[in-house]
C-alpha cells in the first residue's frame, strides 16, 4: 500500500486561497495605478521572445506545495535584490539592460566533465518542471513563488565531479557597462555563492530558468539562477555565468564585504537573529502580514540530516 507523507510545509488544499482573492480591494486600489503603467512595460512581457519560450508553463510537480498563497507576479517582479542594477528594490526597469542572449554557463574545476554549453542548450537538456517555493530573505521578509527548472542534482551528476570536489561555487556575470552596480568598487564584484556538494545534491537546490510559467524576466536573474529555499535569499545566486567544483570551501560576496553578518551556511532559524534584526517573524511581500519564521523556512524535515553533529549554534545560521 502506498502511503503518502505530507511534507513539512504542506497543508490541505481547501485552505489555500485563490490567488486572484489573494490581494484586497485596498491593496489593489492602492497600487493600481503603479501596476498599471508596469504591465505595460517590457520588463514584465520580455519573455515572450525567450527561445525556450515554448517550453513553459512546464508541469507543476505537487510533491512541492505551500503553506500560504502564492505572490502575485505583479508583486513579486517590483520588490527584487539585484545589486548589479542598484540597491534599491525597484530594480526591474535598470535590469532590462541585462543582455540575456547569447549567453553561456561554463562547468569546470574538479569535475570529470567540463564544457561551455550555451543556456538554451542547457534549458533543453534536463525535463523542467515547476515547483511552489517559499522564499525567505535575510532581511526578513518573504515571499511565495512558481519557479520552473531543474533540480541542481541534475547537472552536477551530468558534470561527474571528482572525489576531491567538496563544494560547489556559483558566479554571476561581470560587465560594469551593462550593469552599474557593479561599477561601485566598495562591492567584491562578482557576485559568488557556494554549496557543499550534498546540499547541492539535496533534492530542494533547484536551478531555475522560468518563473509564473514562463522564462525568467530580468529582474527574477535571467536567463538561468538558483533557488535553495531552505537559506536566506542571498544564497540563490542570480544569472549564473559559471558552476565550478572545488576542494576548498568558497567565499562569498557577502561573505567578503561583511562576513561577521552573513556567513557561508545561511540556514533560516528564527531562533538565531542577525547581528542587527531579529529573525523570529517576517513580512510577507504583497499582503503586509506578519508571521512566524519556520527553522529552516520550513523545509527542516528534508535538509535538517545535512547538519547532523554541526555546531548548533550561531555558525550553520550565518
Amino acid at each position: 500500500m502506498l502511503v503518502k507523507r505530507k511534507k513539512s510545509w504542506e497543508i490541505p488544499e481547501g485552505r489555500a486561497t485563490p490567488e486572484h482573492m489573494f490581494f484586497s480591494r485596498r491593496e489593489i486600489i492602492r497600487t493600481a495605478g503603479a501596476i498599471g503603467g508596469a504591465l505595460a512595460a517590457p520588463r514584465f512581457g520580455r519573455a515572450a521572445d525567450d527561445p525556450t519560450a515554448a517550453l513553459y508553463p512546464a508541469k507543476r510537480n505537487e510533491a512541492y506545495k505551500l503553506d500560504r498563497p502564492v505572490t502575485a507576479e505583479k508583486v513579486n517582479a517590483d520588490y527584487n535584490n539585484f545589486y548589479e542594477f542598484g540597491a534599491s528594490k525597484h530594480v526591474a526597469d535598470a535590469a532590462q539592460a541585462l543582455k540575456v542572449r547569447p549567453w553561456s554557463i561554463k562547468i569546470d574545476g574538479l569535475c570529470a566533465k567540463p564544457r561551455e554549453i550555451g543556456v538554451d542548450d542547457l534549458v533543453k537538456a534536463f525535463p523542467l518542471e515547476e515547483r511552489l517555493y517559499r522564499h525567505r530573505c535575510v532581511e526578513a521578509w518573504s515571499m511565495a513563488i512558481p519557479w520552473t527548472g531543474f533540480p541542481l542534482a541534475a547537472l552536477v551528476k551530468a558534470a561527474d565531479p571528482k572525489a576531491e570536489a567538496k563544494y560547489v561555487r556559483f558566479e554571476t556575470f561581470s560587465d560594469p557597462k551593462m550593469a552599474p552596480g557593479q561599477r561601485q568598487v566598495w562591492y567584491p564584484w562578482p557576485y559568488i555563492e557556494g554549496l557543499r556538494i550534498d546540499e547541492a545534491m539535496n533534492d530542494l537546490a533547484f536551478m531555475v530558468t522560468g518563473a509564473y510559467g514562463k522564462p525568467l524576466l530580468n529582474q527574477f536573474g535571467a536567463p538561468i539562477r538558483l533557488a535553495t529555499p531552505w537559506k536566506y535569499g542571498f544564497k540563490s545566486i542570480k544569472s549564473i555565468v559559471r558552476i565550478s567544483f572545488v576542494a576548498e570551501e568558497p567565499v562569498s560576496f557577502w561573505q567578503k564585504l561583511q562576513g561577521s553578518e552573513y556567513g557561508f551556511w545561511a540556514n533560516v532559524n528564527p531562533q538565531v537573529a542577525h547581528p542587527r534584526w531579529s529573525q523570529a517573524t517576517e513580512e510577507e511581500i504583497g499582503t503586509g502580514n506578519r508571521v512566524p519564521t519556520l527553522l529552516y523556512n520550513g523545509y527542516g524535515e528534508e535538509v535538517a540530516g545535512l547538519y547532523k553533529g554541526m555546531d548548533e549554534g550561531r555558525t550553520i545560521w550565518f
